[in-house]
């Protein structure tokens, strides 16, 4: 393979984040393009799928930098970026759009305090990212440690119980349920839970961590049923399904998190989820 071919091939997992960087910035432009209370269901539901798109390509080109041995810093810094702007704009965006609150009251204080807090803790997870990933390099030990799970909420999963979370207070499920001042309050409340989760010392699990020992039928029957109780839910109830997703990995982590610490720190199955001790974090790090 000559070099210039080479070239050519290291360039796909950049494109492929260039184009969900483009789904991210679709998303924001699109809200910013919408009037004040003309968004809807169906406009929520579109962007949704941008990011989710936004959220594929972000596994995606990773994935293939590694198969076809293509990493490189410009990538990573250039993945980070994307994500900053995707799933740490965008979904502050969306939901400052949804709620359409006028300017100048404490609601609209609380609403944009909140989506600035959440954006700031979204950049700020991925400097330490970076970081920490810079660290690892030429330390399997800890190369490994940080493959098994992640110190603070990821970006994506945050924009995704932020998105998850808007798009479900106006679906049909719930719409009407709560009072616009009450919506706001709730998603304000939720942005700064998931940016605190992401600036958090709180482990949350990879896919690696996550492991169940069941017999292999079983394992087969489970998955699925959850296939298509899940592909169901897509189908007829999306938006109840997504947040159902989208915060349950959430609670997972707090859930593994209490268990130990309750059990009194002796629980070695868990052990990947006591949070780290700030005392413990080098003066560089975030």
């Amino acid at each position: 393979m000559d070099q210039k071919k080479l070239k050519k091939i290291a360039l796909l997992p950049n494109v492929v984040t260039a184009f969900g960087l483009s789904c991210g910035l679709f998303v924001i432009f699109k809200m910013n393009m919408t009037q004040v209370g003309e968004v809807n269901f169906q406009g929520l539901m579109i962007v949704t799928g941008f990011l989710l798109l936004a959220a594929f390509a972000d596994l995606l080109d990773g994935a293939i930098a590694k198969a076809i041995k293509a990493e490189s810093d410009f990538g990573g810094i250039f993945d980070s970026l994307a994500d900053a702007i995707s799933f740490g704009v965008a979904p502050s965006v969306i939901i400052l759009k949804s709620l359409s609150i006028h300017p100048g009251t404490k609601l609209s204080f609380l609403t944009m305090t909140a989506a600035t807090l959440f954006s700031i803790c979204g950049v700020l997870r991925l400097v330490r990212f970076n970081v920490n990933a810079l660290a690892a390099k030429g330390d399997s030990d800890l190369a490994k440690a940080q493959k098994m799970h992640f110190t603070g909420l990821p970006i994506p999963a945050a924009a995704a119980g932020a998105v998850s979370l808007n798009l479900f207070l106006f679906s049909d499920d719930i719409f009407g349920f709560f009072s616009h001042s009450a919506q706001a309050v709730i998603l304000s409340i939720a942005l700064i839970l998931l940016g605190y989760c992401m600036i958090s010392r709180w482990k949350f699990p990879s896919a690696k961590t996550l492991q169940i020992r069941v017999a292999s039928f079983r394992m087969v029957f489970l998955t699925v049923l959850a296939a298509v109780l899940i592909f169901f839910g897509i189908l007829h109830h999306f938006a109840l399904v997504f947040f159902i997703l989208a915060w349950g990995y959430v609670f997972i982590a707090w859930t593994f998190a209490i268990i130990r610490k309750i059990a009194g720190h002796k629980s070695k199955t868990l052990e990947e989820f006591e949070p780290e001790p700030d005392d413990l974090e080098d003066e560089h790090e975030l």
